[in-house]
């Protein structure tokens, strides 16, 4: 299963390795990782979605990752109300016949034409990775030269209760 994970680090030499090398170490296959400066000079995010087979291997990630020394702060936010987003940059074939139609199909998604060539156009998508995928699938007909994506970024919305489990609550009572 998917568990989204974020540690606060210093931003320091090396730090993304040992924390590679923990997952690496431990066989967990990391599906993406984005690491970016925090609002604090020295600090920086990572935000790791790592796929795991069960809640106690996930336990034991993040106790690991708390025992670097880089590592200020770990937390499993997987299952929290959360704000996420993906940035995404796809090269499409096209033609001048194809270029309103492939604006019609990005316009709904928010996402926006940033280069146009004879025979391309470059599309950039923000939004959670499902708004991503929907995209590509549509833009894959026209045929997609080259596509980058960031990967998951994402922390804890402010100040909200937990979404998690909803199982506990009934309307017949």
């Amino acid at each position: 299963m998917k568990r989204i994970v974020v540690a606060t680090v210093l931003n320091q030499s090396g730090v993304l390795n040992k924390i590679t090398g923990v997952l690496a170490k431990r066989q967990f296959n990391i599906d993406s990782i984005t690491v970016g400066r925090t609002e604090t000079e020295g600090i920086s995010r990572m935000t790791i979605v790592v796929n795991v087979e069960d809640d106690r291997q996930a336990e034991q990630l993040t106790k690991q990752l708390n025992k670097l020394i880089d590592v200020i702060k770990v937390q499993d936010i997987t299952g929290q109300a959360i704000v996420s987003r993906e940035l995404a940059l796809i090269k499409v074939l096209s033609t001048p016949q194809t270029r309103s139609e492939i604006g019609g199909l990005v316009e709904p998604f928010r996402a926006s034409i940033i280069d146009v060539s004879r025979e391309s156009v470059t599309i950039q998508v923000t939004g959670d990775s499902d708004k991503v995928e929907a995209l590509v699938d549509l833009l894959k007909p026209y045929g997609i030269k080259e596509m980058v994506r960031t990967g998951m970024t994402a922390f804890l919305r402010g100040s909200q209760k937990q979404v998690t489990d909803l199982s506990s609550y009934s309307l017949l009572k």
